[in-house]
């Protein structure tokens, strides 16, 4: 299958899905969610697996926040569900997932490489769950997932002022594994894929599902929540500010 907004990639094992919107900074709309989908579930007999963005300047720079502006509740319900669905699928592929983060990183990109099970950030990346100056909150379970990393402090900070955070300091704070000179990531990220590929697959996705298994009690009811708050915010005054603040290029006035 090919896709006009996602790449993939196969070599000996690793496959590389590249988001291709380098012109969106590869930000996320519904065809694209779709795609990637769609190239996750093809690409699930890889013995391991790279997710990156196409171009210098983004891994992917979040949600496509043009077309969520004027989302219903129910529709932005569904849209939930099919980002959802995606970091789910990430969270759970049979092999490992290694964000290659070569760029910014918000919002949903975040929560892309959240749902990942390594992650490696060029020097050059900027992270940042910066959904509530839009008016919502992270809908792709990055209150789910962000505290495992950062921890419950650290994890609220960053989502009450939707604070950003440059490589060094998310490598600090354990929201990246660890960071590698621009030029280094894709050679780097592909040593270390090719050196899982080459682990044995059965044995390896054992690992992954009993290391996921320390938080699946808890994090599926707490998806579940979170999406209804999240859906729960479109139509309020504050969400479309924000959303239309950010797409007219100015501050927003929330009440």
């Amino acid at each position: 299958m090919t896709w006009e907004t996602v790449d993939l990639d196969r070599n000996e094992g690793v496959a590389t899905i590249t988001i291709d919107r380098p012109d969106a900074l590869n930000a996320m709309n519904v065809e694209t969610l779709d795609a990637l989908s769609e190239a996750l579930d093809e690409a699930r007999d890889a013995r391991a697996l790279v997710l990156t963005g196409a171009g210098d300047d983004a891994f992917v720079a979040g949600a496509d926040i043009g077309y969520m502006a004027e989302l219903s509740v129910a529709e932005a319900q569904a849209y939930a569900e099919l980002g959802h669905r995606v970091t789910d699928t990430i969270e759970t592929f049979p092999a490992p997932v290694i964000a290659a983060i070569n760029g910014y990183a918000f919002g949903g990109g975040c929560e892309f490489a959240l749902a990942a099970d390594l992650r490696v950030a060029a020097e050059n990346a900027v992270l940042g769950q910066t959904e509530i100056d839009l008016g919502i909150v992270p809908g792709w379970g990055g209150t789910q997932r962000l505290s495992r990393l950062v921890g419950d402090e650290r994890a609220r900070r960053l989502v009450f002022f939707g604070e950003r955070v440059d490589a060094a300091e998310a490598r600090e704070i354990g929201l990246v594994g660890e960071v590698v000179a621009d030029g280094d990531l894709d050679d780097h990220v592909a040593d270390m894929a090719a050196d899982l590929a080459a682990k044995p697959a059965h044995a390896l996705q054992a690992a992954k599902e009993s290391l996921n298994q320390v938080h699946e009690s808890h994090l599926s009811a707490g998806l579940t929540y979170e999406r209804r708050l999240w859906s729960g915010l479109f139509g309020t005054h504050d969400q479309r500010e924000g959303m239309t603040a950010f797409v007219e290029d100015r501050e927003p006035d929330f009440e």
